[in-house]
């Protein structure tokens, strides 16, 4: 039998979203929409010199799924930088697409295992993944959204 799509994990993550409040004069903000299901993300960012991200704040409106996620993307996205939160952008979409066979290098995406045949899900999951990739590698650039 396979697992629950929605679960205890899943739902205690969604309760807890770290950097709920917006970071005024961010570097970059972005906002991600799935229009399949109207999920929002936005995502605030200022990074160091290094361009390392130093400080999230976030907007997200989303299912339990895309809140789940956000949170898992909040908790690990300080101190990294582009290319990080770009791999794992990528591998987080590919492994939903089934074109990698294992979750993405971050921690605790194992737990939207069961989301994989609900494709439907997916842009959910992938929305700040997509937000602060795209956030970070605009304030690398000095745009805001």
């Amino acid at each position: 039998m396979s697992a629950p799509l929605y679960n205890a994990e899943i739902l205690r993550l969604a309760a807890s979203i770290p950097f709920q409040a917006r970071i005024e004069g961010a570097m970059a903000t972005v906002e991600k929409r799935s229009p399949v299901c109207g999920s929002r993300v936005t995502v605030d960012v200022d990074l160091d010199a290094e361009g390392r991200v130093t400080e999230i704040g976030m907007l997200v409106r989303a299912c339990a799924l895309g809140q789940a996620s956000a949170a898992l993307m909040a908790a690990e996205a300080c101190g990294k930088n582009a290319v990080d939160l770009a791999e794992a952008r990528d591998q987080l979409t590919a492994w939903l697409a089934g074109e990698r066979d294992t979750p993405p290098d971050w921690p605790g995406l194992q737990l939207f295992e069961p989301a994989l045949p609900h494709r439907a899900r997916h842009p959910s999951i992938r929305l700040a993944f997509e937000a602060i990739s795209e956030a970070v590698e605009l304030a690398v650039r000095g745009k805001a959204a």
